[in-house]
């Protein structure tokens, strides 16, 4: 990873997306071989303060301009998504079905409006419009599925 590219990728976005002056945030580099993210933040909102850490030993995406991008749409979408949050913990009895379906429809929606928000961003104002297709050497194709093995013919 180019960390002086990331940092000059950091500085255009924190600016664009309205964060600095606002916000002190920062960017860190993660060396751990072990750490299974390509990016993730920590968040003071009280304070303002932010740090937005790449994975820099063993990154999953290829286009690290979409994952700085990612992540910094993260922290402007903080502030919604801890009210839904607290709606979830607040509406539902702590560890029920209820509740672990609404936190996980919830993050799965999140993520997904992160990631459609951060593309629609690049394909404006990005270098590399290039979208990382990193995560789809895990994900099986449809003929990979084994949905009704009783159902096969050798």
């Amino acid at each position: 990873m180019d960390r002086l590219k990331a940092r000059e990728i950091f500085d255009k976005y924190t600016k664009k997306l309205r964060i600095v002056p606002e916000w002190d945030i920062r960017l860190e580099f993660v060396e751990d071989e072990d750490w299974k993210k390509t990016g993730d933040f920590k968040i003071d909102p009280t304070d303002k303060k932010a740090i937005l850490m790449l994975n820099s030993a063993s990154p999953k995406d290829e286009n690290i301009e979409e994952t700085i991008v990612h992540e910094l749409m993260h922290i402007k979408m903080y502030p919604l998504d801890q009210v839904c949050e607290s709606m979830i913990i607040n509406m539902f009895e702590e560890g029920s079905k209820e509740q672990n379906f609404a936190y996980q429809t919830f993050f799965e929606t999140l993520e997904v409006t992160v990631e459609e928000l951060a593309k629609c961003f690049l394909l404006e104002f990005g270098e590399n419009t290039e979208f990382s297709f990193g995560r789809m050497k895990k994900i099986k194709s449809f003929n990979e599925f084994d949905m009704h093995p009783q159902t096969r013919t050798k």
